[in-house]
């Protein structure tokens, strides 16, 4: 309710019998006061919508009127509002008068007994104005302050629109580079693995082409050199694939007790091989060393891996230090590593003082194909292949290093909690024949490779049933024929190789299996996939191997 100022601060003047209005009047204008008389209530409701400073009514304009109109105003007013009324009221003041009890509901009232002096009722206006001049001081800033509230409202909501839109453009940034990095990632992945395999199958297909050619025209001189060409590559890409599992920790790990200082003796010389002449081999090992559970061949592979990272920090020569510890991990360290728990663990560290690493290098060194050798001088997984499998053996691998001192890599190892394993002695292997009779089920679905299973199996002697899938192989299993090993591929379609044997079991309690896997994640942990009388090897595997595993599972 706000009024235009010449309203604002008049007097409204109801004195409707005789000449009160008219003196009320002059004594407020000379007074400098703005006044106007109304002639009854209705009327001075009428002004009131239009603004009042203050109400000046003879009591007598009261009585036995219509006061409703009156009550609703000044109930009805702002909670900023309380309009000043005085009262002319008969003499004997209010005490004595049955104008005192108007004062209740009028509310903001004072009385001034008649006849009064002009210079009384200049006071009382002047006073009732300076209040409502105060009323109006703090309608202000009630109106200010709900202005800057709804301007704060408004800052507020485009604040909360714009960080809405603002991290909704950062979500999608981040999303972005995500992605980017993400495919930057797969690019070096997948680059890295088309450089190395096509150096490999080049090496392959051109050793068979040539043989090929040879054969064609009845050249038989020479071949093993072919021959070993394309198996070396062959195997260069078998090592790539390994490397590649390790370090996205699906490999096949066959875990089990390592004495690393018998280890770490044993590929002494091979490790000096490896070393150029000017740099010297040490070996630092515990004199109580724990007993570590780990695959022996993948930890071994790793020892050699970095000792040959070594070798490349030191072209001009230098020191290779390999130690051996024993180190209890607290709860403090492990909190850092969520593949960690507190516990034992047996080191191996290796250490050189070549040419060291700056911080932007240690940053990247586990990533895969990230070498900072010439092209063809190194495929950048060594380190992602020790990453992956201290990970995989829920241990854990540190480096460190310092640009013109070296560097020191460290892999943690879990302490074997339980037994060690006797060793064993058998007696030599017989000749690779089989026995009379003895039967192999074989179950591969790649053509080529049950082909190549057979035709070994079947030169050495041994019946062999084939089958492509498990759905081929359960009614050879449910049947009367002999069978006396299962050699079963883990990713068949359809029911895998472990479920196979499972149900093979069941019908014949005692068979054997020897599982053969190209990758299978399940089969990564061997010691929850295996069961007694099963064993697993990986391909591409040698025939040799091949052999030796069935032989020995057979005469076991």
């Amino acid at each position: 309710m706000i009024h235009s100022p010449e309203f604002s601060e008049r007097a409204l003047v109801l004195t409707p019998l005789g000449r009160d209005s008219q003196l009320a009047q002059m004594m407020l204008h000379e007074a400098g006061l703005s006044s106007l008389a109304t002639a009854n209530l209705g009327a001075l409701c009428q002004e009131l919508e239009h603004g009042a400073g203050l109400l000046i009514i003879a009591v007598e304009a009261l009585r036995g009127g219509d006061l409703t109109p009156l009550l609703q105003y000044l109930e009805q007013q702002p909670a900023w509002s309380d309009l000043p009324i005085i009262l002319l009221t008969h003499h004997g003041g209010p005490e004595q008068n049955p104008a005192a009890s108007f004062g209740a509901p009028l509310g903001n009232v004072s009385f001034l007994e008649r006849p009064f002096h002009p210079a009384t009722l200049i006071s009382l206006a002047k006073a009732a104005l300076r209040g409502r001049r105060r009323q109006y001081e703090a309608r202000d800033r009630l109106v200010d302050l709900s202005q800057s509230e709804l301007r704060l409202q408004r800052t507020l909501e485009t604040l909360e629109q714009q960080v809405e839109e603002r991290t909704a453009q950062l979500r999608h940034n981040e999303e972005a580079l995500r992605q980017s990095q993400k495919m930057e990632a797969v690019g070096q992945l997948t680059g890295g693995i088309a450089h190395d395999f096509n150096n490999m199958l080049t090496g392959i297909i051109g050793s068979l082409e040539l043989l090929r050619r040879r054969l064609a025209r009845g050249r038989t001189e020479d071949l093993d050199s072919l021959i070993d060409l394309g198996v070396t590559s062959a195997n260069r890409a078998a090592g790539l694939t390994h490397r590649l599992l390790a370090f996205s920790r699906r490999q096949s790990l066959d875990s089990k007790p390592v004495e690393m200082n018998a280890l770490v003796s044993s590929m002494a010389q091979l490790l000096q091989g490896s070393l150029s002449e000017s740099i010297e081999l040490q070996l630092r090992l515990c004199e109580q060393p724990w007993v570590a559970e780990a695959d022996p061949n993948q930890l071994e592979s790793a020892l050699l891996n970095l000792a040959l990272n070594a070798r490349d920090a030191m072209p001009n020569g230098g020191r290779l230090l390999v130690e051996t510890l024993n180190c209890r991990l607290d709860e403090d360290f492990v909190q850092a590593h969520d593949n960690l728990e507190p516990g034992d663990y047996v080191v191996l560290r290796v250490s050189d003082n070549g040419c060291g690493m700056p911080e932007a290098i240690i940053n990247r060194v586990f990533d895969p194909f990230f070498t900072t050798k010439p092209i063809g001088q190194g495929t950048g997984l060594g380190l992602s292949m020790i990453y992956g499998f201290s990970k995989q053996s829920h241990g854990h691998v540190t480096l460190d290093s310092t640009i013109g001192r070296g560097t020191e890599v460290s892999l943690y190892l879990p302490r074997f909690s339980g037994q060690p394993a006797q060793d064993l002695h058998p007696e030599a292997l017989l000749a690779p024949s089989a026995h009379d009779g003895e039967t192999v089920l074989i179950v591969e679905d790649d053509p080529a490779v049950r082909a190549l299973v057979s035709t070994v199996l079947g030169e050495l002697g041994y019946r062999f049933i084939e089958a492509g899938d498990a759905r081929s192989a359960m009614p050879v299993l449910d049947s009367g024929q002999r069978i006396d090993l299962l050699i079963s591929d883990v990713g068949l379609p359809g029911m895998n190789g472990r479920q196979l044997a499972e149900i093979g079991r069941q019908v014949r309690p005692q068979l054997k299996v020897l599982f053969i896997t190209g990758y299978a994640e399940h089969a990564a942990a061997r010691g929850g996939f295996l069961d007694p009388g099963m064993q697993l090897i990986t391909k591409p595997f040698t025939f040799d191997l091949l052999i030796a595993k069935v032989q020995e599972m057979l005469r076991d």
